[in-house]
């Protein structure tokens, strides 16, 4: 137990953080389900998502007394195209953990992979070390092979390394090599960023006058796809997880 899990098991934390952490739905979701009603501490409904808790309160979600905390785990997931990182698609469209083994235990994502991009994609059981490895201010690096159509030139990637603003959207730095010194219409990139925003990437290619044709992501901080195929899920070593998750509460302050 890390000083931060002792000094919450005393102090308290807000419901919609445990709710998370314990890997039910994420933070957003859980002020859905106490907004419903559907959350009880010590048999009592909740009316505020910012009630703190601790590990001696009962908390039930739709009658169901909330598990322990297991501890933190994290997977590598090779997400195929034609799927959509979410629990739940209004539209019926295929998701990705619909197609995750069944042995599975529920997990999140870490960020995300929108229905055309394939490759790395990061699950855990922890709420808490998702948003960690989401946080700009860790600052870990997702990196990408994108083939884009279109005339391009070094000098025009350069463009993005501080930074650009499209439709009113600022985007972060965005390192960006053309692979192989390729050349013609159809190149392959190598893009390296650091916040993942919605559609960055493509929104960001057309912007330089590039459409994006496939977009593969290949590591995620230390993570890599390396051979990993489509589909195909593997855990990371727990001693490795805990590591992981101490370097990023210390990195961003929360030690």
């Amino acid at each position: 137990m890390t000083d931060q899990t002792k000094a919450t098991a005393k102090t308290g934390e807000r419901i919609a953080k445990r709710l998370s952490r314990a890997g039910v739905c994420s933070r957003r979701d859980a002020e859905k389900l106490v907004a419903e009603g559907r959350v009880r501490v010590n048999g009592k409904v909740l009316e505020t998502p910012v009630t703190l808790v601790t590990d001696s309160d009962r908390i039930e979600v739709d009658g169901k007394r909330l598990p322990g905390i297991d501890a933190p785990r994290l997977w590598l997931y090779h997400k195929p195209k034609g799927l959509v990182t979410t629990h739940r698609d209004e539209e019926g469209r295929p998701t990705i953990f619909e197609a995750l083994p069944p042995d599975m235990p529920r997990v999140i994502s870490v960020g995300r992979l929108d229905l055309n991009s394939e490759g790395l994609l990061l699950l855990t059981n922890d709420g808490g070390l998702s948003r960690l490895m989401e946080l700009p201010a860790t600052g870990l690096p997702r990196q990408y092979r994108v083939r884009v159509f279109g005339r391009i030139t070094q000098g025009k990637l350069d463009t993005l390394k501080d930074g650009v603003t499209v439709d009113g959207v600022k985007y972060g730095a965005i390192k960006a090599a053309i692979e192989g010194g390729g050349s013609g219409k159809n190149t392959w990139l190598n893009v390296t960023l650091k916040e993942g925003k919605n559609r960055e990437i493509r929104r960001v290619m057309n912007h330089i006058g590039l459409d994006v044709n496939r977009l593969i992501r290949t590591a995620y901080g230390a993570f890599l796809l390396g051979d990993l195929r489509q589909g195909q899920v593997e855990e990371v070593p727990e001693h490795i997880v805990t590591q992981c998750k101490e370097q990023l509460e210390k990195k961003s302050g929360k030690s």
